[in-house]
């Protein structure tokens, strides 16, 4: 199966940097072709209008959104800066629809960029500058989580929680009866509550089975997902029943 990666960069150097890095990247170690299947389709657009070797141009907020809702990539990358509509409200119009991992761009050391994207939903950031060996292995470590998800098995079907049930073989969550979207990271980090549960699990331990190794002391990260998820799941997300603190020991799904 063919990996189609949609990525919108401001700056046309680093387009360019990311168009080579796609391009090669059935050969970079750790890309192999067991893992992407085949090979990967990338567009590429940038702000300043000039054309990539790939397919793709010039664009803005809005022709990502649409590009995405067109083509249904595997992965999206978003740059924070872009015209017309920002990267966090065009991830915000991607979620209405999508599930697909998203990975935000920002400049370094603008944090409120970095959580206000993970709020909307984004699974993953990298901050510019940043060089191929690192982009690749955030987008290795998105694509495996998702995935992984897809290949999730329990030996039962069906779990409940109160009025949360995850139906493991169709990959769908439920609050009283009605869908709950997640994206692939949220999913894979509600697994984690579900099954261990009542068990308490460290910071540590969530970050590096659902982000990875790489990723044990990014706690931002953890932090903001979890707000996401209570959001989401509770009746009351400062009250929670599902996802609960165990302060200065770590997180739990108490049994009920």
């Amino acid at each position: 199966m063919k990996k189609y990666v949609v990525a919108f960069i401001a700056v046309a150097m680093l387009a360019s940097m990311i168009g080579g890095v796609f391009a090669q990247c059935c050969c970079a170690p750790g890309f192999t072709p067991g893992f992407w299947k085949h090979n990967i389709g990338v567009y590429i657009g940038v702000a300043e209008g000039a054309q990539s070797a790939f397919e793709g141009g010039p664009y803005d907020g809005q022709k990502a959104v649409e590009t995405v809702a067109e083509n249904q990539p595997d992965l999206v990358l978003l740059d924070v800066m872009m015209p017309i509509l920002d990267g966090i409200l065009a991830c915000e119009r991607i979620r209405e629809f999508s599930n697909v991992p998203i990975i935000m761009v920002t400049a370094k050391g603008e944090e409120r960029d970095r959580v206000r994207g993970l709020d909307v939903g984004a699974d993953d950031y990298i901050v510019k500058p940043y060089s191929a060996t690192e982009l690749l292995a955030r987008v290795r470590a998105v694509l495996r989580r998702a995935e992984a998800v897809q290949s999730t098995s329990f030996q039962q079907s069906v779990f409940n929680h109160g009025n949360l049930k995850i139906d493991f073989a169709k990959a769908e969550i439920f609050k009283d009866d009605k869908m709950v979207y997640l994206s692939a990271t949220e999913y894979r980090l509600l697994l984690q509550f579900a099954q261990n549960l009542g068990e308490i699990l460290q910071s540590e331990e969530l970050l590096t089975n659902v982000w990875g190794e790489e990723y044990h002391n990014d706690k931002e990260i953890l932090w903001v997902s979890i707000s996401r998820l209570r959001h989401k799941l509770e009746d009351d997300p400062r009250n929670p029943q599902h996802i609960v603190t165990r302060s200065g020991l770590g997180y739990t799904m108490p049994k009920i």
